[in-house]
Formats: C-alpha cells, structure tokens, sequence
C-alpha cells in the first residue's frame, strides 16, 4: 500500500525493530550532514521512507519525521524532569539516544531480549545482532557513517504491541576514530563482558514474530535485560568523545553565519552614525536660526534706538537754537524743519517715492541712452563710436565667462580649474540627446538642404514647428506655419525685433532683475535702450510674494521714462521669469497684455524654458495656449530648443507672430541669421518624434532637474542662506547679503570676484540689473559631482567672509552690517539694517536730518509702528 500521497498520521503505531531500522538510516552520517546544510528536510526524510519500504515497513516521510520529532521530545522530557516514562519502566531507547546526542559512542541491540548493549564495529566487520542486517549498499545517501553521530529525535516506543517482523534488527553501533581509542576501548569492553553477569548468567528470551519478519523479545525480558547490562568504561569513553567532539572540522556555515551577523553589525553602527551626524546637523541648523532670531532682534532695537536718539538730538538742538544759547547750533537759514519732517514721512508712509534712489535709477537710464564708458576704458583709434560701444559690452560682460573658458573645470585633466555655476545651461541630458541625434533618421543630406532657402526657413520645418507649438502651448487651435519664422537663437530674434519695432533711441520696457543678455541683443544693432521697472524683494503694496512684477509697477516706469522724454515701442516679459524661476498665471498674463494693449505697446513674450518645468505642482501657461489675445497684432512669442533640449551649442529660435508685416521685416534679417539646411532637417525630426520627447525625454530631464534642485537647494538650507524656492528653469536665485559688508554693487562684485578666485563661476545682481546689491543667480543643473564640488567652495568662500566679518564687528561694535538681511529659507523676510558715518551724534542739524532720511527711506520701523497701532 502506497502511503506517499498521505500526510503523517498522529496515531501511527511503530515496532521496536521499526524503530530500530528508522534509528540506523537517521544515525547515517551523509543523513545528518544533509539536514543540517538546508532548511527543508521533507526530501531526505522521503528518501528513508523508501529505504524502509524496500524491507518491508511502508512508512511515509512525514510519519518517518513526525517519529523522530517524537522520540527526541520524549527523550528531553525524561531528561529534564528526571522521571521515567509510563508507569515508571525505563525507556528502552533512553541509553541509545542520549549517547547519540550527546556524541557518545552508539549502543548496538544485541541478540537478548531488546536490550542494549555497547558494541564497537572494527574495520571489515560486522556487528551480529538479530538475524536481519541492514546492507550498507542500500543506503540512498553517498557518505560512510560517521563515528560522530548527529542528533536524533526519538520518542517511547509502545513495546506491548506485536512485532511486523521476525527478523531481529541490525546493530546500531558506532566506530572509533583513531587505532589508540579502538585498543582503548576493546580493552574496557572485554574487561566489562568478563566482570558482567551476562557473561556467566543465562536469560532466556522469548520473542514474538511481526508480519513484517523480525522477531522481538517480549518487554519483561528487554526490561530485565536492560537492568542486568552494566556500562563499562563510561567515564573514560565520555573523556575519549570530548576529545574527538573537540577535533571536529569547523563548519563552513558557521564561517558564513559569523560574517553575516558582523556584516550586520557594521551596517547597524554606520546607520546609527548616519542618524547622529543627521540629528547633529539639524541641531546646527537650528541653533544657526536661532541665533539669525536673536539677531534680528537686537538689530531691530538698535535700529529703533538710533532712531530716537536722531530725534532726541534734534529736538535738544532745536531747543537751544530758540534759546539762543548756541549761534553755531542754530537751524541753516531757509530750513523749515516742519516741512522737511513732513514730506520726508510722506515719502515712508507711500507719498512721492522719487527720492535719491528713484533718481539715481532715472540718471542710470539717462547714462544707459548716452551710454557713459566705464573708468579706466580706452578709446580705440581703430574702432568707430558704435564699434567701441561693442567692445566695451564685450570687456564688460564676459569677463568671467573668457576666466572659465581659459581655465576649464575637468575632472580627470583640469580638477582644480573653474566650474560654471554662471552659464544657463542643461548639462544633464547629453546622454539623451546625443543618442537620438545620432540615429539614421536624421542623417540625411539632400540638395534641398545645402541651398538657399526660404529666409523664413524649410516649409517643412515651420510645419513641424506650428503642430510642436500647437500641442506643448496647447492652442485652442492649430497654429499656422505661415506664421513662423526661424533664426539662429532667441538672442538673434531679440535683436531682429528690436530693429523693426524701435527707432534708433527708442526703449522697450522690461521688469528687473532680467537675463542681461538682452541688454547688448536689442543695442548693439538698432541701438534701442531698456527702461526698467524694478522690482524688489520686499513684499509691498499688491505684492504677494518677493519680486513680483505687476501692473503699477509697470505703469510707473512707463510713466517716469515718459516723463524723461523716452519714447516706450514695447514690453518684453520672460516666462518662466530667468534668473527669478516664476511662473505667471493666466490672470497676470491678461492683466500685462490688457496694459500693453492701453499703451500701444508691442509684447514679445520669450518662453524658451517652456518645457523645463520640472514640478508637477507648478503648470506652466503659454500665451499661445489663451482663448483671446487682447492686441493679437502686437503679440510675438518666442522658443527655442538650446534650453528645454540642452542642446545650447545648436543655435535655433523660433518666433510665431500673427502679424505678416513684423514677420516680413524679421525674414529680412534671417539673411543674416539664418540656420543651415542639415540642422533645419535634425531640428524637424526632433520636434516630430512626440513619443520620445513624452515617454523618454521629458521624464528623465525633469526628474534630473529636480534632483539636482533638491541637492542645491539643501546646501544652501543647511549653510542658512536664504532663496527664492521655485520649479522652472536651471537656476536659483540667492540672497548674499549678509556677506557684504556694505550695501553697494561695488562689494557685490568683490564677493563675486571672490567666488571666481576660488574656482567657482556665480552670477552677480548686477548682471541682471538687480536693484538691491548682494543677489546672486547659481546654476544647478549640472552633473551631481561638479554641484558637489562647487558647492564646497561656495561654502568654503562664504564660511571666510562671515569670519570676518564677524571680526570686523568686533573691532568696530558701533558699526553693523548691510542692508536687509534675510533670514527665510523659503521666502525671504528682511531685517532693516545699515550702516552709519559715525558712532557719535552729529552737532549739525542738517547732518541729523540727512541721517534721520536715510534712517527713514531705508527702514520700513514707522510703517509697522504708526499711531493707530501704538494706540
């Protein structure tokens, strides 16, 4: 009967010579070895189930396994509470067990009655017990038995049942491992067999045959002849298994189990050592804005106490002055200081806002119209009047851009060169893109592409443009190719429309803090200026967030160049906003179009980071994608692909404008700036495949970009320099201010300067007309090794500076820092704070009121303490 498709059944009932035969195949060295090197051992048990069924005993692996668990469990129990099983008989394979887990040498069934007795196997011969014998060839497992046995779990025998078997059992027995311990151990047999009383006592046996054929003796005999057998030589043989059990193999598991468990140690200690050095930096980072609080503070109440000192000695002077205690104190003649007292407080409180620095901005644009040299900049013989306005654009704006060129970061011929944080470009997808510009698509040489074309560009190219166009600024509906224009980058179209939109002398109004670039696109050739209406990082009037632009202010600047006699032809708006990273909603783009359309004003909208926005909370709005364009005629949108592509070394922009007059007069500069047929046709298989752009392209450059994001902006959370926190574009725009020393551009440009000495290209304010100095534009997206490496000297030059400037204040206390620190990560709030001429108060009355200005413009203390409040 076939027992292989059951499970092990509880109630199964074994015979001792079963048991006997389970005991040999279990105590088989190869058995052992092979349980205890894998962590299931339903095969092997199997495997003895089909041993014992070819002598007879149809057992089934699980009742072979369910059986040994049984008889280990029973030999424990015995073991631990010192009791002995069943009516108090002894167990009959209690001794056989416990020395075979125990590693002591194996007790053999001799042929009396069931019980047990030691027996040694010589080399060659064979223990003779009952007439059957297990054959050694029958062992399914390829190993000889081992002198040391592996444990074995056993349980009680029920002997009261009948045997299966007439046949006696084979011996269990184990071999010694060295020739001194077999003469050893023979000698304490031999002596323990003449000094026993088997030796000279005859018992007789009765036995029961089993169906199986094994014969068994009947349990009162097994029990007497257990009680009569003697153990010789224990203690001694207890002595030789210790020693054997000490010159055992050493595992190789164990070898493996060490490692793995010191493996997992070190890596406990590292994660343990990554958390306090995470929980130290956070502990720093907080006592770092703590003590930025603390400062704020006491800047505050110094500011507040300079102040009321100012008035205090104006009132004592004005006092003595009515006296007539001091001629030399008295107020300057035709000085009323009621009025002057009264229009400086409507200037802080949102009267006139044309102060000094209103009119310094004015006289910046008149010098930008007359275009007064820099000092120390020679006339060249050689060059016209316009040719030297050129070179000096070019001394003056590419001096950090020639230093990196010249000295190149390379990380394995260059380490110690200049890394670029100051150029805008994508260098993290040239992987990709170099894959799909080399494919055979877009090898393709014709006579079509190396002839003059269209000055527009390739019909097929504009076609691919308008349907690109058409579906990344989702139009509300197909945009025509008629209406496209291609030049040779978006500089050159800034160019082309400042020259047929503007006269010579004319401005377009722009929003500041701009890309500079601008600045020598629109007047080096039509000699067109920039009026600019600044915006600032405080957060005033209809403001919501730190330099944002708005419809006043706009009207203000158009309004103050119309005042000073600058004819205004248009507004050019960059969205997203570089170096800033805004994004402007749908309702900002109506409001900025509505008023250029109340002034009749041309908007050339640039959108050239379109598709580099890489957060999906932040949605990007093309003025393409409107349902009405308030003033269609005078709306011109630029793209190109040098940024949302990172391909900036292929010039190629492309302008969509409804108007064919603008259009015409533009396809008369492309002779110019035209792009050559071979790049048209690349230009056109790119924009066509949508799949890659969408599946492959875009999804790999925008999780890039924010990474890389993620990391700068991290280290400047942890150096406390606060940021416009914002999703579009390549750069950040950081605020430096508290490591200037004064509040001018001239200090910016020798932090900026200072950066350069240490190897790390930045943009300074001033490049991109900031009106508050200390503002600087770092560009991130770069590969993780060189954003590593840059940031270590930016942090290394910035760590300098604040040394000493903290120095320097503890040698002049008197004195404080800069202007408007920021202490936000986030958005940017600010600390009113300045420097003053002298510690002590002036003697002049018309020194405090000039010093009580320059307290009052550059402080917003009285708009945040008025009467209404301290009521």
């Amino acid at each position: 009967m076939d027992f292989r498709g059951k499970k092990y059944e509880r109630g199964s009932n074994w015979s001792d010579p079963e048991v006997v035969e389970l005991l040999q195949l279990w105590a088989d060295e190869s058995v052992q070895l092979e349980l205890e090197s894998c962590l299931r051992n339903q095969h092997v048990f199997n495997r003895i189930a089909e041993v014992l069924r070819e002598k007879g005993i149809h057992r089934t692996g699980d009742q072979c396994r369910e059986k040994i668990k049984k008889m280990k469990l029973e030999y424990r129990r015995i073991k631990d509470n010192s009791k002995a099983p069943r009516g108090g008989r002894t167990w009959k394979f209690y001794d056989v067990m416990d020395r075979v887990l125990n590693s002591r040498p194996m007790l053999a069934y001799g042929p009396m009655g069931g019980g047990v007795m030691a027996t040694q196997v010589l080399p060659g011969g064979v223990v003779e017990g009952y007439h059957h014998q297990f054959a050694a060839p029958a062992l399914p497992f390829g190993h000889s038995q081992h002198p040391e046995l592996m444990e074995i779990k056993c349980e009680e025998v029920n002997s009261d049942e009948h045997c299966l078997t007439p046949e006696p059992p084979a011996a269990v027995s184990y071999q010694q491992g060295c020739p001194e311990e077999h003469e050893m151990e023979r000698a304490f047999l031999e002596r323990a067999q003449n000094d026993s009383p088997i030796s000279r006592v005859e018992i007789p046996i009765e036995t029961s045959v089993s169906p199986s054929g094994f014969s068994e003796p009947s349990m009162a005999n097994s029990s007497r002849m257990q009680n009569a057998v003697p153990r010789p030589g224990f203690s001694a043989l207890h002595r030789l298994r210790k020693k054997r059990k000490g010159q055992r193999v050493k595992d190789p598991l164990d070898d493996l189990l060490l490692k793995t468990l010191t493996s997992q140690r070190a890596m406990e200690e590292r994660f343990l050592q990554m958390e306090e050095r995470r929980f130290q930096r956070d502990l720093d980072v907080e006592e770092r804005r703590m003590q930025l609080e603390q400062r704020r503070f006491e800047l505050e109440r110094e500011h507040e106490f300079r102040m009321f000192n100012v008035f205090a000695q104006m009132l004592s002077i004005l006092k003595e002055s009515h006296g007539g205690s001091s001629p030399s104190l008295a107020m300057p003649p035709g000085l009323d200081f009621s009025q002057t007292l009264s229009e400086l407080m409507g200037r802080v409180g949102g009267g006139d806002q044309r102060g000094p620095r209103a009119r310094g901005l004015a006289r910046s644009r008149g010098d930008m119209c007359g275009f007064c040299p820099p000092e120390g900049f020679r006339r060249s013989p050689y060059l016209s009047a316009r040719g030297n306005v050129t070179n000096i654009f070019r001394s003056s704006d590419e001096e950090g851009y020639k230093a990196y060129h010249a000295d190149k970061y390379d990380e394995d011929t260059n380490p110690n060169g200049i890394i670029n944080f100051g150029t805008s470009e994508n260098k993290l997808c040239f992987d990709l893109m170099s894959k799909r510009l080399t494919q055979t698509d877009m090898n393709l040489m014709e006579p079509l592409l190396l002839q003059y074309p269209d000055w527009k560009g390739h019909m097929f190219l504009r076609e691919e443009v308008a349907r690109f166009l058409t579906y990344y600024c989702k139009a509300p509906a197909p945009l025509k190719a008629e209406n496209v224009i291609v030049l040779n980058g978006c500089g050159s179209l800034f160019s082309a429309l400042a020259t047929v939109l503007c006269d010579p002398g004319e401005a377009v109004l722009i929003a500041t803090p701009f890309y500079g670039g601008i600045t020598q696109s629109v007047f080096l050739y039509g000699n067109v200026k920039l009026v600019y209406a600044y915006l600032d990082s405080k957060i005033t009037g209809t403001s919501t967030r730190p330099f944002q632009l708005t419809v006043e202010k706009l009207e203000k600047a158009l309004q103050d160049a119309l005042a000073e006699g600058v004819t205004v032809r248009a507004l050019i708006l960059l969205n997203p906003q570089n170096p800033l990273g805004d994004i402007y909603s749908l309702s900002e783009l109506r409001d900025y179009l509505e008023f250029a359309k109340r002034h009749e004003l041309h908007v050339i909208v640039d959108e050239i980071y379109m598709l580099s926005v890489f957060d999906e909370s932040a949605t990007f709005h093309s003025v393409l994608g409107m349902d009405r364009l308030p003033d269609p005629q005078r709306t011109h949108v630029m793209w190109g692909i040098s940024k949302d592509f990172a391909v900036s070394g292929i010039r190629f922009g492309t302008l969509y404008t409804e108007n064919q007059d603008v259009a015409n007069a533009v396809a008369s500069l492309c002779y110019f700036h035209g792009v050559c047929g071979p790049v048209q046709h690349k230009v056109a298989q790119l924009l066509r495949d949508r799949e890659w752009i969408n599946q492959v392209y875009l999804r790999a450059n925008h999780a890039r970009l924010k990474a890389a994001h993620t990391y700068v902006t991290d280290e400047l959370k942890t150096l406390g320099v606060p940021f416009l926190n914002r999703n579009a574009g390549f750069f950040v725009w950081i605020d430096f201010r508290k490591y200037l020393r004064t509040g001018t551009f001239e200090e910016e440009m020798l932090l900026w300067r200072r950066f350069l000495d240490n190897k790390v290209l930045l943009s300074c304010g001033k490049a991109f007309e900031c009106s508050e100095p200390g503002w600087f534009r770092i560009i991130f997206a770069d590969k993780t090794h060189r954003l590593q490496l840059g940031m270590q000297r930016i942090r290394k030059v910035l760590e300098e500076r604040e040394r000493e400037i903290l120095s320097e204040e503890k040698e002049q206390p008197c004195q404080s820092d800069q202007d408007g620190k920021a202490d936000s990560t986030d958005e940017v709030i600010f600390v009113s704070h300045h420097q003053e001429s002298s510690c002590a108060g002036s003697s002049n009355l018309s020194d405090l009121i000039g010093l009580l200005q320059q307290q009052m413009r550059s402080s917003d203390w009285l708009q945040k303490n008025t009467a209404e409040q301290l009521a």
